[in-house]
């Protein structure tokens, strides 16, 4: 009998690749009703990476913004687990959930009404320090509030005193983004932070989440309804529906061709020169409730490609291409075969 074979020796970390800051596993989210269990997240994986983004797109009621109240533990999933930097957060007391709060900031969808309208575009951009002395108390708080507004470009000296009615809707969404820096996030979640700003406003600040992302080393992950934004924010799209991951991989590629037939349909939605309002193809119908999702994929209601397979069998990640995966029994990218095993 000739000799086993060595085992293979596991393969170095490549120093070149991004570092893993936040991991979350098995994410599920359950609200309680009068109506009975809404379950609006259901077994979501999620990376996030320094120095780059992940947009998570869906439709209303996806369980997009669920999913990032989780990751930050407001509250904590109702089942699965978040790391940040390896520290499962679920592991922590409320004190040391407290010290890391800091390192994971949110900027919300409408800027105005998440600053205090009583306060100085100088003391909303120090708040984080104010909430967490203990762990900025060697910091310069003027030179700190000095450095973020010139980082999102608006000048102290022009903007330090105004208060946020005397803002516009873009430069308010700056102030928001000026205060999630000054706390030295590691991760920054926007959820839709530009939707309710003009379409010059929003590629201000999407220009900016981009640049702040890639020279701090940032890992972010930016919530949207909206497929025409994230190809200039995100390298790497996520695909929810009805709280299931249907379809993940490099943003480019998703959007040049969609492995799944509802992130096909949800790009046949975003307005195109030429073709007329309201024609999107695909999509015919409402979402259902999540409160009684269909069985088997939760699209097939809604999906022309579906049979009867996808009435009762849930359909799980399978690869099409490098880093590309799609949860698809009649996906519109091959499969790619399973790799061989044996001796």
């Amino acid at each position: 009998m000739s000799a086993p074979l060595p085992a293979a020796a596991p393969a170095a970390p490549d120093p070149a690749a991004p570092a893993t800051v936040l991991r979350a596993t098995g994410i599920e989210v359950v609200h309680r009703t009068r109506s009975g269990p809404l379950h609006a997240v259901s077994g979501v994986d999620l990376e996030l990476t320094e120095r780059r983004t992940l947009a998570l797109v869906g439709e209303s009621g996806s369980g997009k913004s669920s999913i990032a109240k989780a990751l930050l533990h407001l509250p904590p999933p109702t089942s699965g687990t978040v790391t940040l930097d390896g520290t499962a957060l679920a592991a922590l007391p409320a004190r040391g959930l407290r010290a890391l709060r800091p390192r994971m900031q949110m900027v919300f969808q409408d800027p105005l009404s998440s600053l205090n309208p009583r306060r100085t575009v100088r003391d909303l951009v120090a708040e984080p320090l104010d909430a967490h002395p203990e762990q900025f108390r060697d910091r310069d708080r003027t030179a700190v509030v000095e450095e973020q507004l010139n980082a999102v470009g608006l000048a102290p000296e022009l903007f330090g005193d105004r208060r946020p009615d005397q803002l516009s809707g873009g430069q308010a969404q700056r102030v928001a983004i000026a205060r999630a820096l000054a706390a030295e996030p590691r991760v920054l979640i926007a959820d839709e932070a530009v939707s309710a700003l003009d379409v010059s406003a929003q590629a201000t600040v999407l220009n900016l989440l981009r640049r702040l992302t890639e020279e701090r080393g940032l890992a972010g992950l930016f919530i949207t309804h909206d497929l025409g934004v994230v190809r200039a924010v995100s390298d790497d799209i996520a695909v929810l529906q009805l709280g299931r991951m249907c379809e993940r991989g490099p943003t480019q590629e998703v959007l040049a061709a969609p492995a799944h037939p509802y992130t096909a349909a949800l790009l046949a939605a975003v307005p195109e020169p030429g073709r007329p309002l309201g024609d999107t193809g695909l999509l015919p119908a409402d979402p259902p409730s999540p409160l009684a999702p269909p069985s088997g994929c939760r699209f097939r209601t809604r999906c022309p490609l579906a049979d009867e397979r996808c009435a009762t069998e849930e359909p799980p990640m399978l690869p099409v291409g490098p880093g590309r995966t799609v949860a698809c029994h009649r996906p519109l990218l091959p499969v790619l075969p399973e790799p061989a095993t044996g001796p």
